[in-house]
């Protein structure tokens, strides 16, 4: 591999921001130091932009196999490397589901070879396949995904004495949608009732509303406070669910971690009139008091990690009505850049936005050597400019998707160059394909 230096950086790392060269070797960072005299096959001037660790997204659907009409694992993450974002953890409801150890290693093999980002992947949980999930090698796999709600169909995981049999016997991560089904299927057929046939994408939050949130969530947490799990709850969207965790932890010592996911606070309610079936998601943007209590309970710990579930659907499959279009929006791209924004109208400093997006879920997962800008580690890492302004337009989305719902903001802070496990994937607008991603490791002993 080629030796990068990168000269005259602000380098972002564990709560503070210091000038240094960076000088990476054989994929790794060999030394940070104020002035490094070393040379190297590749310098970089960073000329005062700032570094951030690679972004690790612990939820994503990039749709392969089987859904690649969407998505795949190629395309998007090359739109995530655009992004900064320099790992990925991908979720099990594909086509055939990633619920067996044979289907779940197909998807490692595709990844190896078309992934320019470091890849894991969940396994699926179904309410019959637990002899295969204790089988997973916990140190190569990112952790067990229940769908404790019907987003996804057939991977709902429905049954009582399944639930607690996962939750008491597997001693990975397992990671949890949860909304309760009874609860969607009411809320379904009393707004038919209100509204009619006719349903729009303004109802969806209240389809899919705080109590169905908030039974399902609590009910995961108490199961896992029951049984000793690790649990981490993916997606949290209400205020209401907040006060299931805990704050004062360090993250290190978590049994019982939450995600908040970018569209849940940047969007609200208030923006179905204008984008409709593009914000429809599962669980539902709601009102704007839960997505200003969600951006403070980032700030304050109650969340731990920063997300995505980036979900893309083609643009002919959203523009369908309410009832038949699919939920998910495509985010992978600009997280950081939706994360930067809070940093410019000053809710949010750039320490904090590394912790949330780089560092915790690096520590909450336990990946490897990944998450921090450390010598020793995976040189992991992207170079953003945080006064470049640009427009999100369809000639610079990189979704195969071709579609974003944030197309036509104008964004300050852009990521200028991404390096992914000591590669340079993408500079100055191309993508290079030399080296693809590393599968993630994780430390289960």
């Amino acid at each position: 591999m080629k030796s990068i230096l990168l000269r005259n950086a602000r380098v972002i790392n564990r709560g503070a921001i210091r000038e240094n060269d960076i000088l990476i070797k054989n994929g790794r960072i060999e030394k940070i130091q104020p002035i490094i005299s070393d040379k190297a096959n590749l310098e970089i001037d960073v000329a005062g932009n700032v570094v951030f660790p690679g972004i690790i997204d612990d939820q994503v659907h990039f749709r392969e196999p089987g859904l690649t009409h969407k998505a795949t694992i190629a395309t998007e993450s090359r739109a995530a490397v655009a992004g900064g974002v320099t790992s990925f953890m991908e979720m099990p409801n594909v086509n055939p589901p990633s619920i067996t150890r044979p289907l779940l290693e197909d998807k490692y093999q595709i990844a190896a070879n078309t992934s320019l980002a470091n890849y894991s992947f969940f396994m699926g949980a179904t309410n019959d396949n637990l002899e295969e999930i204790l089988r997973v090698d916990s140190e190569r796999v990112c952790g067990i995904k229940i769908f404790m709600g019907s987003s996804t169909g057939n991977m709902l995981v429905d049954n009582l004495d399944s639930l607690q049999r996962i939750f008491s016997e597997t001693p990975m991560l397992i990671a949890t949608h949860c909304e309760d089904e009874g609860t969607i299927r009411a809320q379904l057929e009393r707004c038919k009732l209100l509204y009619g046939e006719h349903l729009v994408a303004a109802h969806h939050p209240l389809i899919r509303d705080v109590e169905a949130c908030y039974l399902s969530s609590s009910m995961a947490v108490a199961m896992a406070k029951k049984y000793g799990s690790r649990l981490h709850v993916l997606h949290i969207s209400t205020k209401e669910e907040l006060a299931l965790f805990d704050h004062t932890t360090p993250l290190r010592d978590k049994k019982i971690t939450a995600e908040v996911c970018v569209h849940h606070l940047r969007f609200s309610a208030d923006d179905y009139p204008l984008l409709g079936n593009q914000i429809k998601c599962n669980p539902a943007i709601k009102g704007p008091e839960h997505r200003d209590a969600l951006l403070a309970a980032l700030l304050d710990d109650h969340l731990d990690v920063v997300a995505t579930d980036h979900a893309p659907h083609t643009w002919e499959e959203k523009s369908q009505s309410y009832l038949q279009a699919p939920s998910g929006l495509p985010l992978v791209q600009h997280s950081l850049h939706v994360m930067l924004d809070f940093y410019q109208q000053g809710k949010i400093t750039l320490e904090k936005i590394a912790e949330k997006m780089c560092h915790a879920p690096a520590v909450a997962f336990k990946v490897r050597e990944r998450g921090f800008l450390e010598e020793g580690y995976w040189a992991d890492l992207s170079i953003v400019d945080l006064d470049q302004t640009w427009l999100v337009d369809k000639g610079n989305i990189l979704y195969k998707c071709g579609w974003s719902p944030l197309e036509g903001t104008v964004f300050r802070g852009k990521v200028l160059s991404t390096i992914v496990s000591g590669h340079l994937a993408w500079h100055e607008g191309k993508f290079h394909e030399e080296r693809m991603g590393e599968r993630l490791l994780f430390h289960r002993s």
